[in-house]
C-alpha cells in the first residue's frame, strides 16, 4: 500500500486558520478530487468537520481522541496506525490533514501531492517541513495567477528518498 500526503500549502507551509483553507484555487479543488476519488482519504476530526458534508465517491477515514466520536458513512479510530491498518486491501491510501495528522504521517509516507501556494499567509495549521534529503521533488507544474486564482501556485510531486 502506498500511503500519499497531499495538501496546499503557502510558501511559509500554511495550511489554514480557524479550521478552513485561507485562499480559494478551483483547480486545486479539481485535482484533489481526481486524484482522491474511489480511495481510502485519513483526516483528523477538525478536517472532516470543516466539510460541509462527507466527499463523495471516497471512504473516509476520521482520527480523533473523542472516544463516543461517530459519523455515519465514517471509519472512526482513535490513531493514524488503526486508520492504515483499514487500508491495507487498498493500492493507495491519502492523508488529507490536518496538521497534525501530517506530522505523524510523515514516517509512514511514500509520496507528497503538494500545491505550493506562492504567497504566505498569518495561518494556525502548517504542513510539515518537507526534508530534501529524505524526499526527491519527482514533477512539479507551474500555474499563474488568473481570474480565477488569487494565487500563483506550483503542483509538487515528492518521492521519498530510498535509505
Amino acid at each position: 500500500m502506498k500511503v500519499t500526503m497531499i495538501a496546499a500549502a503557502a510558501e511559509n507551509d500554511a495550511l489554514g486558520k480557524n479550521n478552513d483553507l485561507v485562499w480559494h484555487l478551483p483547480d486545486d479543488f479539481k485535482r484533489f478530487k481526481k486524484i482522491t476519488s474511489h480511495h481510502h482519504i485519513i483526516m483528523g476530526r477538525k478536517t472532516f468537520e470543516s466539510f460541509p458534508k462527507p466527499l463523495p465517491n471516497r471512504t473516509h477515514i476520521v482520527i480523533t481522541r473523542q472516544k463516543n466520536y461517530e459519523k455515519p458513512g465514517c471509519i472512526v479510530v482513535h490513531s493514524l496506525e488503526k486508520a492504515l491498518e483499514f487500508c491495507t486491501s487498498e493500492s493507495e491510501v491519502f492523508i488529507i490533514g490536518g496538521g497534525e495528522i501530517y506530522k505523524q504521517a510523515m514516517p509512514f509516507a511514500d509520496k507528497i501531492e503538494l500545491t505550493r501556494v506562492h504567497a504566505e499567509f498569518e495561518a494556525d495549521t502548517y504542513f510539515p517541513k518537507i526534508d530534501k534529503s529524505e524526499w526527491k521533488l519527482v514533477n512539479e507544474s507551474f500555474h499563474a495567477k488568473d481570474e480565477l486564482h488569487n494565487y500563483a501556485f506550483t503542483y509538487q510531486t515528492f518521492i521519498k528518498i530510498d535509505s
